[in-house]
């Protein structure tokens, strides 16, 4: 068995996802860590002796060092599938046996060339894709004729991720349009049970009766639909012909997710953001995590926020700013009734409007220690009751007026009724009292400013 589930490999340049080529040997295994939160500790001793292994052969394969100006275009954060045996439906990712995923995202910038990340981060045992292709997507599961392109890592079609470890394909020439469309097709040649997804994608995504279809430019191998993203972790793209292209990364819960917008039209705020500054060579790319905590992780919702802060958000390559909406989640979820079986909302952590500004506060630290922009969102109304909404209208005071963050967008003012500041104005109300509408997601997008963003 793997010596830790939670191992993580740590780049040697911008980028937190190694390619085969940076890893070759000699390698320093001090530079990888183990499980927990501690930093700079070794591999538990099996992980260290077979990942040793597995980068002697890449070692073989290895492309030179990726050049030009890649800039992060997409991305899905990455999270565990629950493990319970009793877990519903919709908190288990489907099953693999010998067939191909076609998934379906959207990059912020254009280039000619592009490179993908891959996530194992939750693993319990070595990943192994046999084959992966990328090309543009026509719809559904249809590419665009003449498009497709093979991937390959180290100069090899397949690879191996260990447990805990996330990784970067070579590049790939593909000329991408800004906003467009690209279908990624892994081939796995086993069967697999996915223990790192991104829970909600908003978009569908396909899975092919048995066998080896990433080249088959039709759908109908296709028959399966998924909405959620699996181990696909981020696009980056080569973006030379921007003066100064950089990432925001929108971070938090699914407020920034799009929890409730609509499928296959890209509606959350992020989406709307991007699209204003297109051809900015500006990517806003999402991080959100449907149920996601600033303060408290969960079996179904992701590493808390101010755990995963520097690999979701600070170590993507080409950011320069970041924008926060957290919160809401560990206000509330302390108040919920625990559940039998699997009790997404644990743990029920009691939080006060300082622990949540000690929490913020860590998150400024470190994005100013790695002199990266970060704003500072309001938490929209949630109808909460009295003692939680307390805790709200407190931290959002905080959030105007102590001048902690570098720029503030006020959420709630543009959400909020102003006959009844605790709720969503109706138009802007997904109807489940928390959540926005399309509505309201682009009034949120039309919050953020270029000035919050680069400060001129």
């Amino acid at each position: 068995m793997w010596g830790c589930r939670r191992t993580r490999l740590r780049a040697q340049f911008e980028t937190s996802f190694p390619t085969l080529a940076d890893l070759k040997p000699p390698v320093n295994l001090n530079d990888l860590y183990c499980g927990g939160r501690a930093r700079g500790t070794r591999l538990c001793g099996s992980t260290a002796l077979l990942l040793a292994g597995l980068l002697a052969v890449g070692a073989t394969q290895a492309a030179a060092p990726a050049t030009g100006q890649w800039v992060q275009s997409w991305t899905a954060a990455p999270q565990s599938v629950s493990d319970h045996p009793n877990a519903p439906s919709f908190d288990r990712s489907p099953p693999i046996n010998h067939q191909t995923v076609r998934q379906i995202i959207y990059s912020r910038l254009a280039g000619d060339r592009v490179r993908i990340q891959i996530s194992n981060r939750f693993g319990h045992a070595p990943l192994a894709i046999a084959q992966t292709h990328i090309a543009l997507s026509r719809s559904t599961a249809a590419l665009e004729p003449n498009t497709d392109r093979a991937v390959t890592f180290g100069g090899s079609p397949s690879v191996v991720i260990p447990p805990g470890a996330d990784i970067v394909s070579d590049p790939v020439s593909l000329a991408v349009p800004a906003g467009g469309a690209l279908a990624v097709s892994f081939f796995i040649d086993s069967a697999e049970k996915p223990s790192t997804w991104h829970k909600l994608s908003s978009q569908v995504n396909y899975l092919s009766t048995t066998g080896n279809y990433v080249s088959d430019p039709g759908a109908t191998p296709f028959r399966g639909h998924f909405t959620s993203y699996l181990w696909l972790a981020g696009l980056l793209v080569d973006a030379p012909g921007n003066t100064r292209p950089y990432a925001v990364v929108a971070i938090g819960d699914s407020i920034t997710d799009g929890m409730r917008s609509t499928l296959n039209a890209n509606r959350r705020w992020p989406d709307v953001l991007a699209r204003t500054l297109a051809g900015s060579g500006i990517a806003v790319v999402n991080q959100g995590i449907s149920g996601n905590r600033l303060l408290s992780d969960s079996p179904c919702y992701g590493e808390r926020l101010v755990g995963r802060f520097d690999a979701d958000a600070l170590s993507r390559q080409g950011v320069r700013a970041v924008v926060v909406l957290v919160g809401i989640n560990d206000i509330n979820f302390a108040a919920t009734p625990p559940r039998e079986g699997l009790d997404c909302d644990f743990p029920h952590t009691q939080v006060s409007e300082t622990d949540l500004i000690n929490g913020y506060r860590t998150l400024i630290a470190a994005a100013h220690a790695r002199s990266i922009r970060i704003i500072g969102a309001t938490l929209t109304p949630a109808s909460l009751p009295p003692a939680r909404e307390a805790i709200r209208v407190a931290v959002n005071r905080w959030i105007r007026t102590s001048g902690a963050f570098d720029a503030v967008v006020d959420f709630d003012a543009a959400l909020r009724n102003p006959a009844h500041p605790d709720v969503l104005l109706p138009v802007y109300d997904s109807n489940d009292h928390i959540h926005p509408s399309d509505a309201g997601y682009a009034e949120m997008a039309r919050q953020v400013t270029l000035h919050q963003l680069d400060g001129h």
